[in-house]
């Protein structure tokens, strides 16, 4: 099945449009801004993409039914909850490169695009091997139980970014600058033009991004083999991280307890996948599942501690 065959070509084109006008918006008029955004941009960018995606789904749910509607907002809701653990991750990096904030803003920047390709690139070819090799689903389940059982044992005192590799094959070919040049990708020292922490900090983040996936394109295929519903619902969630960290990167210490939830998520996920061959379970009751598993996460962790918790 290619895509030509899924969705409608009125909502590609309104997916087209929607995600072009934005992101020129986003990146061509507010990126211009050298400075910290506000609290309140940030709040207004992340409601915008939210409705946009909302939107968008409730379209998906006119044109192609409750059925692809429900995958749509199920696959999303997946796809933002793990985009939010990930901004621990993007948090480590910029601090272990010592970035301020307007050059975590451009940096965020590239690194959106450069996901948003991947991405594209890597939902495509899944879902088509997956349509064409059925036995797949079963290895991405057992991926996501292992994934699960990982990020559930991990200790998040001690997460470092995954790819540091990255940062020294960088500054082993690449000219690095040992300062920054306010928010500038290249500088010039002694008369060579080299790069700046802040270029180094998106390579990593681009190579953090596939590290990533492993785990959330599995999970949007064990939501839905729809390579539309797969594709829009994973990049409307992306193309909202930047608005995201910057609204809730001060509140990541607070979710303690995210990264169970979202073990849980994963586990679920790669069981329903696993399963497929014997039982079906309803994308409402996914949906019902996630949004239980998550709620719950984020509720356990915004609670007022107990006394011998604060010790």
């Amino acid at each position: 099945m290619t895509l030509s065959h899924v969705g409608s070509a009125g909502l590609w084109l309104a997916f087209a449009l929607t995600v072009t006008s934005m992101l020129a918006v986003d990146l061509g008029i507010f990126q211009r801004a050298d400075r910290e955004p506000t609290w309140k941009e940030s709040l207004a960018w992340s409601a915008a993409w939210v409705a946009l995606a909302t939107t968008f789904g409730i379209g998906v749910t006119a044109r192609l039914g409750a059925a692809r509607g429900l995958e749509f907002f199920t696959a999303y809701v997946v796809e933002k909850a793990l985009s939010i653990d990930n901004l621990f991750v993007l948090l480590l990096i910029f601090s272990q490169f010592a970035i301020p904030a307007p050059g975590q803003r451009r940096a965020l920047a590239a690194g959106v695009v450069g996901a948003f390709v991947l991405r594209a690139a890597l939902i495509v070819g899944g879902t088509s091997l997956v349509a064409r090799f059925h036995f797949l689903t079963y290895l991405l389940g057992a991926l996501l139980i292992v994934v699960g059982a990982k990020l559930a044992r991990d200790d998040p005192d001690e997460e470092k970014p995954p790819a540091s590799v990255t940062e020294r094959f960088a500054r082993r070919v690449l000219p690095v600058s040992q300062r920054l040049d306010g928010v500038r990708f290249f500088t010039r020292e002694a008369g060579r033009l080299c790069v700046t922490p802040i270029l180094v900090a998106v390579l990593v983040i681009e190579v953090t991004d596939l590290v990533f996936a492993l785990d959330s394109i599995p999970a949007v295929l064990g939501v839905t083999s729809d390579p539309f519903i797969a594709l829009t619902s994973n990049l409307f969630a992306v193309l909202g991280l930047r608005s995201l960290f910057f609204l809730v990167a001060g509140l990541l210490a607070r979710l303690r307890h995210l990264k169970a939830g979202l073990a849980l998520v994963l586990l679920f996920l790669g069981v329903k996948m696993l399963g497929s061959f014997a039982f079906e379970i309803p994308i409402g009751a996914s949906l019902s599942v996630l949004a239980l598993l998550l709620g719950g996460a984020i509720v356990v962790s915004l609670r007022p501690a107990r006394p011998e918790e604060r010790t």
